[in-house]
């Protein structure tokens, strides 16, 4: 290839739009679908009116939502579209206003009736500068020069109070996958497998651990201490020892482990096992509420990735047995040796949230604040015997407040800080660095050697070279530069479908389809 030849290719390969794109279509795709997801999620919002006897009850849905194009608001009350530059001469944040259909519905069943609906403005979302919304997305060079923009700069950031944030990606555990593991924390070597059970932005921590005595527990959130498996798995309604061992394994040595829990089992019957369990979460209460919060705690908090809508909760529980089988296996073939330990640092077991992901979070727990308010808002309302309406209470400035406040500082849902971040203006190389930086949610102050180490898979994935000096060596990256980061699928059905057709079975969700692998 020529010298001329490869500088129009690299010409092209870092244009403007390349070097930020990673940031454009995550955030153009939590604009197109995720909002609307999280909408959908939330769905109704409930409230305390009927409760008292004879009061109809009344609550709100809701539908479609829609952002449109930056603006801002004048003195005088006129609205005219707003540009990046403006935004930061004025120090003004770079936001455009967020539209949502909702429904105030009052009684229930074939009563119910509509008291008032209409589209509202519920808030303002910082745009990124460059993204579908942005109203300088389709300008050519010389009108970004007539309106005072850079035409090199490369966008994939916010404006908020004047100020130039860019959100970190953040690189983390893949959720929702098995990883086996030697521990010592006892002391002794036991094995472990462990999943990050995510779905809907909770996130769960599920352990299988195989104790000294060659017996296994499981942890998992709400419940305190480690659960005795065979007991949990027959809480799930898998209640024969045959049909236990064989979604372990078949193997003969796995088999002679697994009769050695069968033996040490406490319980026999699906009803006991839920007993057992009931008494740990809810000790000292009585029986009808112990199984009461014992059921609510294996659907809520066990594995909650295995939830599907339209899915029988009887289903749910079986497909988490199954799961929680396969985890155990996994523990087993890790005590015989017929595995290696799961690699934490491979790049295969990590994912990246970038701006998208991270938005998404975050418009999550603003929109649940925004439904808390309306729910206080009308139940004030009609407390004072007042007209329900969708515009009276309705407070925008409540879901602006918390989709700004967290940009501008840095400080995130979750307890976690530094994800936002001024934009490194020293000169250009700076600003293209900082876009395509990374961060590890570990801890700077702890030597985590393995963790900072440059591992065989980032080979092209990140720069061997680009991290900072001190604290933050190795727990700070960079991409490098050809690097494509690829999104999540956006049709999970069509891959499930596309998987069945090949003769993959027991697919959540699909109907089975003949076919075979090619």
């Amino acid at each position: 290839m020529q010298q001329e030849d490869r500088r129009t290719l690299s010409r092209e390969y870092f244009s403007k739009e390349r070097l930020a794109e990673h940031h454009y279509r995550s955030f153009n795709a939590f604009l197109n679908r995720g909002m609307q997801e999280v909408v959908t999620e939330k769905g109704i919002i409930d409230t305390d009116i009927g409760d008292k006897e004879g009061e109809e009850p009344v609550f709100v849905e809701l539908g479609d939502i829609r952002v449109v194009t930056p603006r801002v608001r004048e003195a005088d009350g006129s609205e005219e579209l707003l540009y990046p530059q403006e935004a930061r001469l004025r120090n003004i944040t770079y936001a455009a206003p967020v539209f949502m259909e909702m429904t105030i519905v009052k009684g229930e069943g074939d009563d119910k009736r509509v008291v008032d609906s209409t589209e509202t403005k519920v808030g303002r979302m910082p745009i990124m500068v460059g993204s579908e919304k942005c109203n300088i997305a389709n300008f050519d060079k010389e009108d970004l020069v007539e309106i005072g923009e850079d035409p090199a700069d490369p966008g994939g950031y916010f404006i908020v109070n004047g100020s130039e944030r860019v959100l970190m990606t953040s690189e983390d555990l893949a959720p929702n996958k098995i990883l086996a593991e030697y521990d010592t924390k006892y002391g002794d070597e036991i094995q472990v497998a462990k999943t990050f059970s995510q779905r809907r932005g909770y996130r769960a921590l599920v352990l299988v651990e195989r104790s000294r005595d060659g017996l296994l527990e499981v942890s998992f959130p709400s419940v305190s201490g480690r659960v005795n498996f065979v007991t949990l798995v027959r809480a799930l309604g898998l209640e024969s020892d045959e049909e236990i061992v064989h979604r372990v394994s078949d193997d003969p040595e796995i088999v002679k482990f697994m009769l050695e829990n069968l033996e040490a089992a406490e319980v026999q019957t699906q009803e006991e096992a839920i007993e057992t369990l009931g008494k740990r979460v809810a000790s000292g209460q009585g029986k009808n509420y112990q199984l009461k919060r014992a059921n609510y705690v294996i659907d809520r908090y066990l594995l909650p990735h295995l939830h599907e809508d339209g899915v029988e909760e009887e289903e749910v529980r079986i497909n988490k047995a199954y799961y929680l089988a396969r985890m155990a296996e996994a523990c087993f073939e890790l005590a015989l040796g017929r595995r290696d330990s799961d690699d934490k640092d491979h790049y295969a077991n990590k994912r990246l949230k970038v701006s998208g992901d991270l938005m998404k979070d975050l418009f999550r727990t603003a929109l649940n604040k925004l439904a808390r308010d309306v729910k206080y808002q009308l139940e004030r309302a009609n407390m004072r015997n007042r007209q329900l309406s969708v515009n009276t209470v309705v407070r925008s400035d409540v879901l602006t407040e918390r989709l700004e406040h967290p940009i501008a500082t840095g400080n995130w849902v979750g307890g976690r800080s530094g994800v936002s971040q001024l934009v490194d203006r020293t000169d250009f190389m700076g600003v293209l660095s900082h876009l395509r930086r990374l961060r590890s949610p570990l801890s700077r102050s702890q030597p985590h050697f393995e963790a900072r180490d440059l591992h065989a898979t980032q080979w092209g994935r990140i720069c061997p070279s680009e991290t900072p000096e001190g604290p933050n060596c190795g727990l700070v990256k960079n991409f490098a530069q050809a690097m494509e980061l690829s999104q999540n699928i956006e049709d999970e059905q069509e891959l499930k479908q596309e998987l069945s057709s090949m003769g993959v079975e027991g697919i959540p969700g699909i109907e089975s389809i003949e076919g075979s692998a090619d």
